[in-house]
């Protein structure tokens, strides 16, 4: 599989994002969040949002390539949402199921664009 990443958007619940980051820690991705600080800071019934952004190998690992490397709009326990990355494998990615019509998918990218990253957030609530 290569080439362009859809152009789509997946919302997944706090359990379903846990998992995703335990997986990319399984495999060593390099970009991700430890799964101990989402299950802190994150709020347990909110949905998150992954949208492939590009897709990004690594020549020394062929096995783990390509990934997705995902925009991640998170909803931490404050209510606010932030912006971090989160490295997917492509078929992780598809069997995410597809629950989002046009209109929300454009809305949660534009929130995407003036989002926080999640370091800035975790600076100001120190």
């Amino acid at each position: 599989m290569t080439g362009t990443p859809p152009r789509t958007i997946r919302a997944v619940d706090t359990d379903r994002l846990l998992m995703l980051e335990e997986e990319a820690a399984r495999w060593g991705f390099s970009q991700r969040l430890p799964a101990d600080w989402l299950r802190e800071h994150t709020e347990a019934a909110a949905v998150h949002y992954l949208f492939p952004a590009m897709e990004h190998w690594l020549s020394h690992r062929p096995e783990v390539s390509p990934q997705w490397r995902c925009e991640l709009l998170l909803t931490v326990r404050t209510g606010e949402e932030v912006l971090s990355l989160l490295d997917v494998l492509p078929a992780t990615f598809q069997g995410l199921p597809e629950t989002l019509d046009a209109t929300a998918k454009a809305d949660i990218a534009a929130r995407m664009k003036r989002l926080p990253a999640v370091r800035e957030w975790a600076e100001r609530e120190r």
